[in-house]
Protein backbone atom coordinates (compact mmCIF):
# COMPACT_ATOMS: atom_id res chain seq x y z
CA UNK A 1 0.00 0.00 0.00
CA UNK A 2 1.31 3.46 -0.94
CA UNK A 3 1.78 5.75 2.04
CA UNK A 4 0.51 9.27 1.41
CA UNK A 5 2.91 12.16 1.63
CA UNK A 6 0.97 14.07 4.30
CA UNK A 7 2.69 17.36 3.46
CA UNK A 8 1.47 17.10 -0.15
CA UNK A 9 -2.02 15.81 0.61
CA UNK A 10 -4.53 18.38 -0.52
CA UNK A 11 -2.17 20.01 -3.01
CA UNK A 12 -3.29 20.54 -6.60
CA UNK A 13 -1.40 20.18 -9.88
CA UNK A 14 -2.03 21.31 -13.44
CA UNK A 15 -0.52 18.80 -15.88
CA UNK A 16 -0.62 19.36 -19.64
CA UNK A 17 -1.01 16.27 -21.80
CA UNK A 18 -2.22 14.24 -18.84
CA UNK A 19 -4.47 11.76 -20.60
CA UNK A 20 -1.72 9.51 -21.96
CA UNK A 21 1.90 8.47 -21.63
CA UNK A 22 4.12 10.23 -19.14
CA UNK A 23 1.50 12.84 -18.35
CA UNK A 24 -1.05 10.22 -17.35
CA UNK A 25 1.55 8.40 -15.30
CA UNK A 26 2.41 11.66 -13.55
CA UNK A 27 -1.21 12.45 -12.74
CA UNK A 28 -1.67 8.97 -11.24
CA UNK A 29 1.64 9.11 -9.35
CA UNK A 30 0.61 12.46 -7.87
CA UNK A 31 -2.75 11.00 -6.84
CA UNK A 32 -0.92 8.26 -4.96
CA UNK A 33 0.88 11.05 -3.08
CA UNK A 34 -2.41 12.75 -2.17
CA UNK A 35 -2.28 15.39 -4.93
CA UNK A 36 -5.34 16.21 -7.05
CA UNK A 37 -4.96 17.29 -10.68
CA UNK A 38 -6.40 19.39 -13.42
CA UNK A 39 -4.98 17.94 -16.62
CA UNK A 40 -5.34 18.67 -20.29
CA UNK A 41 -5.98 16.44 -23.27
CA UNK A 42 -5.85 17.30 -26.95
CA UNK A 43 -8.61 15.23 -28.56
CA UNK A 44 -9.12 11.80 -26.97
CA UNK A 45 -11.79 12.38 -24.34
CA UNK A 46 -12.17 8.64 -23.67
CA UNK A 47 -8.53 8.42 -22.55
CA UNK A 48 -9.00 11.54 -20.46
CA UNK A 49 -12.08 10.07 -18.78
CA UNK A 50 -10.15 6.86 -18.07
CA UNK A 51 -7.43 8.87 -16.35
CA UNK A 52 -10.02 10.68 -14.22
CA UNK A 53 -11.45 7.30 -13.22
CA UNK A 54 -7.99 6.01 -12.29
CA UNK A 55 -7.42 9.02 -10.06
CA UNK A 56 -10.82 8.67 -8.43
CA UNK A 57 -10.08 4.99 -7.73
CA UNK A 58 -7.17 6.23 -5.63
CA UNK A 59 -9.46 8.48 -3.62
CA UNK A 60 -8.41 11.76 -5.23
CA UNK A 61 -10.03 14.23 -7.62
CA UNK A 62 -9.14 15.08 -11.22
CA UNK A 63 -10.68 17.32 -13.86
CA UNK A 64 -9.86 16.89 -17.56
CA UNK A 65 -9.89 20.00 -19.78
CA UNK A 66 -9.42 20.11 -23.54
CA UNK A 67 -6.48 22.20 -24.77
CA UNK A 68 -4.36 22.51 -27.87
CA UNK A 69 -1.07 23.31 -26.16
CA UNK A 70 0.28 24.81 -29.38
CA UNK A 71 -2.55 27.31 -29.93
CA UNK A 72 -1.67 30.34 -27.82
CA UNK A 73 -4.78 32.20 -29.03
CA UNK A 74 -6.90 29.91 -26.82
CA UNK A 75 -4.88 30.41 -23.64
CA UNK A 76 -6.84 33.34 -22.18
CA UNK A 77 -10.07 31.35 -22.43
CA UNK A 78 -8.32 28.33 -20.96
CA UNK A 79 -7.19 30.35 -17.95
CA UNK A 80 -10.82 31.23 -17.26
CA UNK A 81 -11.80 27.57 -17.61
CA UNK A 82 -9.13 26.65 -15.06
CA UNK A 83 -10.41 29.37 -12.73
CA UNK A 84 -13.86 27.87 -12.98
CA UNK A 85 -12.62 24.36 -12.26
CA UNK A 86 -10.66 25.59 -9.26
CA UNK A 87 -13.69 27.33 -7.80
CA UNK A 88 -16.25 24.66 -8.60
CA UNK A 89 -14.32 21.50 -7.71
CA UNK A 90 -11.91 22.71 -5.03
CA UNK A 91 -13.29 26.01 -3.77
CA UNK A 92 -9.96 27.74 -4.28
CA UNK A 93 -8.34 30.30 -6.56
CA UNK A 94 -4.85 28.84 -7.10
CA UNK A 95 -3.04 25.56 -7.71
CA UNK A 96 0.35 24.42 -6.43
CA UNK A 97 2.19 22.61 -9.22
CA UNK A 98 2.45 23.17 -12.98
CA UNK A 99 3.85 20.33 -15.11
CA UNK A 100 4.43 21.35 -18.75
CA UNK A 101 4.36 17.91 -20.33
CA UNK A 102 2.23 18.06 -23.51
CA UNK A 103 4.14 17.28 -26.66
CA UNK A 104 4.37 15.44 -29.94
CA UNK A 105 7.16 13.59 -31.70
CA UNK A 106 8.82 14.35 -35.02
CA UNK A 107 11.49 12.25 -36.70
CA UNK A 108 13.24 13.61 -39.79
CA UNK A 109 16.79 14.59 -40.73
CA UNK A 110 17.57 18.30 -41.02
CA UNK A 111 17.54 18.09 -44.83
CA UNK A 112 13.95 16.83 -44.78
CA UNK A 113 12.44 18.89 -41.94
CA UNK A 114 9.94 21.35 -43.38
CA UNK A 115 9.23 24.80 -42.04
CA UNK A 116 5.70 23.64 -41.20
CA UNK A 117 7.14 20.74 -39.16
CA UNK A 118 9.47 23.16 -37.38
CA UNK A 119 6.72 25.66 -36.60
CA UNK A 120 4.45 22.94 -35.23
CA UNK A 121 7.14 21.74 -32.85
CA UNK A 122 7.98 25.31 -31.87
CA UNK A 123 4.34 26.14 -31.08
CA UNK A 124 3.79 23.07 -28.92
CA UNK A 125 7.14 22.53 -27.27
CA UNK A 126 8.43 26.05 -26.70
CA UNK A 127 6.08 28.93 -27.54
CA UNK A 128 3.17 27.12 -25.93
CA UNK A 129 5.17 26.30 -22.80
CA UNK A 130 6.43 29.88 -22.53
CA UNK A 131 3.07 31.59 -22.84
CA UNK A 132 0.93 29.03 -21.00
CA UNK A 133 3.31 29.34 -18.06
CA UNK A 134 3.11 33.14 -18.34
CA UNK A 135 -0.70 33.03 -18.32
CA UNK A 136 -0.75 30.65 -15.34
CA UNK A 137 1.61 32.63 -13.11
CA UNK A 138 -1.21 34.47 -11.28
CA UNK A 139 -2.86 31.10 -10.52
CA UNK A 140 0.24 29.37 -9.10
CA UNK A 141 0.49 29.57 -5.33
CA UNK A 142 3.53 31.24 -3.83
CA UNK A 143 5.86 28.46 -2.75
CA UNK A 144 4.62 26.29 -5.61
CA UNK A 145 6.56 24.36 -8.24
CA UNK A 146 6.95 24.18 -11.99
CA UNK A 147 8.37 21.18 -13.85
CA UNK A 148 9.14 21.45 -17.56
CA UNK A 149 9.58 18.20 -19.47
CA UNK A 150 12.61 18.07 -21.77
CA UNK A 151 14.49 15.11 -23.24
CA UNK A 152 17.74 13.22 -23.02
CA UNK A 153 18.19 14.33 -26.63
CA UNK A 154 19.44 17.72 -25.43
CA UNK A 155 22.54 15.99 -24.01
CA UNK A 156 23.16 13.27 -26.60
CA UNK A 157 22.37 13.47 -30.31
CA UNK A 158 20.52 10.93 -32.42
CA UNK A 159 20.05 11.73 -36.10
CA UNK A 160 16.51 12.73 -37.02
CA UNK A 161 15.61 14.61 -33.85
CA UNK A 162 17.20 18.01 -34.44
CA UNK A 163 14.06 20.18 -34.39
CA UNK A 164 12.47 18.40 -31.43
CA UNK A 165 15.69 18.49 -29.43
CA UNK A 166 16.29 22.15 -30.22
CA UNK A 167 12.89 23.07 -28.79
CA UNK A 168 13.62 21.07 -25.66
CA UNK A 169 16.97 22.84 -25.35
CA UNK A 170 15.10 26.15 -25.40
CA UNK A 171 12.81 24.90 -22.64
CA UNK A 172 15.83 24.06 -20.50
CA UNK A 173 17.12 27.64 -20.83
CA UNK A 174 13.62 28.95 -20.06
CA UNK A 175 13.58 26.83 -16.91
CA UNK A 176 16.62 28.63 -15.52
CA UNK A 177 15.12 32.04 -16.24
CA UNK A 178 11.81 31.07 -14.65
CA UNK A 179 13.67 29.86 -11.57
CA UNK A 180 15.54 33.17 -11.41
CA UNK A 181 12.49 35.37 -11.84
CA UNK A 182 10.09 33.38 -9.65
CA UNK A 183 12.48 32.79 -6.77
CA UNK A 184 11.12 35.81 -4.92
CA UNK A 185 7.75 34.03 -4.76
CA UNK A 186 9.36 30.86 -3.46
CA UNK A 187 8.48 28.98 -6.64
CA UNK A 188 11.00 26.30 -7.60
CA UNK A 189 11.34 25.52 -11.31
CA UNK A 190 13.15 22.50 -12.73
CA UNK A 191 13.52 20.49 -15.92
CA UNK A 192 12.99 16.72 -16.02
CA UNK A 193 14.66 15.15 -19.06
CA UNK A 194 13.47 11.58 -19.69
CA UNK A 195 15.49 9.22 -21.81
CA UNK A 196 13.85 6.79 -24.22
CA UNK A 197 10.58 5.66 -22.65
CA UNK A 198 8.31 2.93 -24.04
CA UNK A 199 4.95 4.69 -24.44
CA UNK A 200 2.66 5.52 -27.37
CA UNK A 201 4.81 8.63 -28.02
CA UNK A 202 5.86 8.83 -31.66
CA UNK A 203 3.35 6.15 -32.57
CA UNK A 204 4.73 3.80 -29.93
CA UNK A 205 7.77 2.91 -32.01
CA UNK A 206 10.07 2.28 -29.03
CA UNK A 207 7.37 0.31 -27.26
CA UNK A 208 6.45 -1.78 -30.30
CA UNK A 209 9.73 -2.13 -32.25
CA UNK A 210 11.78 -4.91 -30.66
CA UNK A 211 14.98 -3.96 -32.47
CA UNK A 212 14.76 -0.32 -31.38
CA UNK A 213 13.96 -1.39 -27.83
CA UNK A 214 17.02 -3.66 -27.85
CA UNK A 215 19.22 -0.83 -29.15
CA UNK A 216 18.09 1.50 -26.37
CA UNK A 217 18.74 -1.22 -23.80
CA UNK A 218 22.24 -1.73 -25.22
CA UNK A 219 23.21 1.94 -24.69
CA UNK A 220 21.52 2.33 -21.31
CA UNK A 221 23.56 1.70 -18.16
CA UNK A 222 20.66 0.09 -16.33
CA UNK A 223 20.15 -2.29 -19.25
CA UNK A 224 16.64 -1.63 -20.55
CA UNK A 225 14.40 0.98 -22.13
CA UNK A 226 12.53 3.23 -19.73
CA UNK A 227 8.94 2.73 -18.66
CA UNK A 228 6.33 5.34 -17.69
CA UNK A 229 6.58 4.21 -14.06
CA UNK A 230 10.22 5.31 -14.14
CA UNK A 231 9.15 8.93 -14.76
CA UNK A 232 5.78 9.76 -13.15
CA UNK A 233 6.85 8.86 -9.60
CA UNK A 234 10.14 10.73 -10.12
CA UNK A 235 8.23 13.91 -11.04
CA UNK A 236 5.94 13.43 -8.06
CA UNK A 237 9.01 13.08 -5.86
CA UNK A 238 10.50 16.27 -7.26
CA UNK A 239 7.30 18.07 -6.31
CA UNK A 240 7.43 16.79 -2.74
CA UNK A 241 8.48 18.98 0.19
CA UNK A 242 11.76 17.08 0.49
CA UNK A 243 12.94 18.65 -2.78
CA UNK A 244 12.04 22.23 -1.87
CA UNK A 245 15.68 23.41 -2.21
CA UNK A 246 16.14 22.18 -5.79
CA UNK A 247 15.56 24.83 -8.45
CA UNK A 248 16.91 25.81 -11.85
CA UNK A 249 18.17 22.29 -12.48
CA UNK A 250 18.06 19.84 -15.38
CA UNK A 251 17.45 16.37 -13.94
CA UNK A 252 17.86 13.55 -16.41
CA UNK A 253 15.93 10.32 -15.87
CA UNK A 254 17.31 8.08 -18.58
CA UNK A 255 18.70 5.05 -16.78
CA UNK A 256 22.12 6.28 -17.84
CA UNK A 257 21.79 6.44 -21.64
CA UNK A 258 25.08 7.05 -23.44
CA UNK A 259 27.15 7.58 -20.31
Amino acid sequence: MTMLNEENTGKLALVTGGSRGLGRNTVIALAREGVDSIFTYHSNKAEADATVSAVEALGRKAVALQLDAGDTATFDAFVETVRGALATTWGRETFDFLVNNAGTAHYAPIAQTTEADFDRLYNIHFKGVYFLTQKMLPLISDGGRIVNISSGLTRFALAGSSAYAAMKGAVEVLTRYLAKELGARGIAVNTVAPGAIATDFGGGRLRDDASMNAFVASVTTLGRAGLPDDIGPMIASLLSSGNRWVTGQRIEASGGMFL
